[in-house]
């Protein structure tokens, strides 16, 4: 049985979607300012492996992941270029996705910027005033703490007093407010002032908090079953987060709540405004491979801080091509019939530890140790001729489950076998027979690119694998 830690309880519980089968989900995404560092990608790694796990226990998924793509620093920024928000943030939301993609994650189903949802944060906001959860002051709205006695069940923070919390994204505002808790939702903007838009209550432009409920809410509903994020999201933007949703729906918001922790650069937590950072394009640049990355950051479960080093890195370097070694090895075997019941029961073993390690609260630890054992004793028996067709099938097999959860094999080079290299010729030739070209080139690229040279002779063609 699938079990999370919820932050909102506490406590493990089994994860039970509200409909049968069917999981929403709605995982914070970055604030497209700047490029993302590998803490951030951190928590996006977590997030696709909550969400292949997810598809691999056979859950049908509904996953959003918003685009933040306005806020007091994108403002700043954009306005020392003299350009408008959009021309700043549309580039670094191309490169985060790049960077996405090239760490092997699978794109969300939804993927929405904010400035896309201002009608929907509009009518939230109306909802609020109305209901008297918020007020207006100077122009801007807030959201009244007092308002929601359930203020704090998330964070499981003392709010006595009027303490504003310890986050630096709490809203700063020097307008007036009833309690120095109440954060913005909407912020006052003059009329010729940009970006703007224009509300019932004023013109003006969003809070940062308001964003995420006002996404999660349209594509999935008023409750919904997991939001996920990092842990620095806790408070105050998922706290404000509840808050405000229920407070205009009366519903539950979310049932689950996970967060993963932080990463780590000599044991300081890895932050832009440290300086302590690195992004995906400086390990890159570097020579290190996108599936050591990612090895690198799933191999600590997501609640424990995983401290970053260049040795552990290159560890994930090695560990990387030996995994993919072992693929390739196994793949080219040419073996006899049958199968060999010391490997079906290492292969059998191997699977169940892997899905008992995801199960309890995505163990990527276990699952990962689950899968060099198997590596392990495969090999083992693999030195001794013990290895059988029917435990190649199951080997790969198994191969292609762990990897649809972790994704740290990579694709496979295709091999080309060698009829379908003689046929490849074969076409080549007559391609030339007709005068085409262009076609006899792209046959010659294609096999140069899977390791096959051909040479013209008198006597006719002839190939070799480099």
């Amino acid at each position: 049985m699938l079990k999370f830690f919820n932050t909102l309880s506490r406590q493990v519980e089994e994860f039970h979607p509200i409909d049968k089968g069917k999981v929403r989900m709605y995982i914070c995404g970055p604030t497209v300012w700047n490029f993302a560092h590998i803490g951030n990608f951190r928590t996006f790694v977590f997030g696709d492996i909550l969400r292949r796990y997810l598809k691999f226990k056979g859950f049908e998924l509904t996953h959003v992941m918003n685009l933040t793509d306005i806020d007091d620093r994108i403002i700043n920024e954009a306005a020392a270029r003299n350009i408008s928000i959009d021309e700043f943030t549309a580039p670094f939301a191309q490169y985060f996705l790049e960077d996405f993609d090239a760490l092997g994650n699978e794109r969300p189903e939804i993927i929405p910027h904010a400035t896309h949802h201002i009608p929907e944060m509009i009518d939230i906001i109306s909802t609020l005033l109305a209901n008297g959860h918020a007020y207006e002051s100077e122009g801007s709205i807030y959201y009244r703490i007092a308002a929601f006695p359930e203020y704090g069940k998330l964070s499981k923070i003392s709010f006595s007093g009027n303490k504003a919390g310890g986050s630096e994204r709490i809203d700063t505002d020097k307008y007036d407010k009833e309690d120095a808790r109440d954060f913005a939702l909407w912020k006052l903007v003059d009329e010729d002032e940009q970006p703007g838009w224009d509300a019932p209550f004023g013109r003006g432009r969003p809070g940062w908090h308001i964003e995420c409920s006002a996404m999660s809410m349209k594509y999935l509903g008023p409750t919904f079953d997991l939001h996920a994020g990092g842990m620095d999201l806790q408070f105050p933007h998922h706290e404000n987060e509840i808050a405000q949703s229920e407070g205009a729906t009366g519903k539950l918001f979310s049932k689950y709540w996970i967060h993963s922790e932080f990463l780590k650069i000599d044991d300081v937590t890895m932050s832009k405004s440290k300086g302590n950072f690195f992004t995906f394009r400086d390990l890159k640049e570097q020579g290190y491979s996108p599936l050591a990355i990612r090895y690198l950051l799933l191999s600590v479960p997501y609640r424990k801080q995983l401290n970053f080093t260049f040795e552990g890195l290159q560890g994930a370097e090695t560990t990387i091509e030996r995994l993919r070694n072992f693929r390739s090895i196994i793949s080219d075997l040419k073996l006899a019939a049958g199968s060999n019941p010391e490997a079906v029961a290492s292969v059998t073993k191997a699977l169940a530890d892997f899905e008992t390690a995801m199960d309890d609260d995505l163990n990527t630890a276990a699952a990962l140790a689950a899968v060099h054992d198997m590596v392990r004793e495969i090999n083992t028996i693999m030195a001794n001729e013990g290895i059988l067709a029917d435990d190649q099938a199951a080997v790969l097999d198994a191969v292609a489950k762990f990897d649809s959860v972790l994704g740290i094999f990579g694709e496979e080079a295709s091999v080309l076998l060698d009829h379908n290299i003689e046929a490849l010729i074969a076409e080549r030739q007559d391609a030339r027979h007709n005068r085409d070209f262009a076609r006899s080139d792209e046959i010659r690229d294609e096999l140069a690119a899977k390791g096959i040279i051909l040479e013209d002779t008198k006597d006719g063609v002839r190939w070799k694998r480099k």
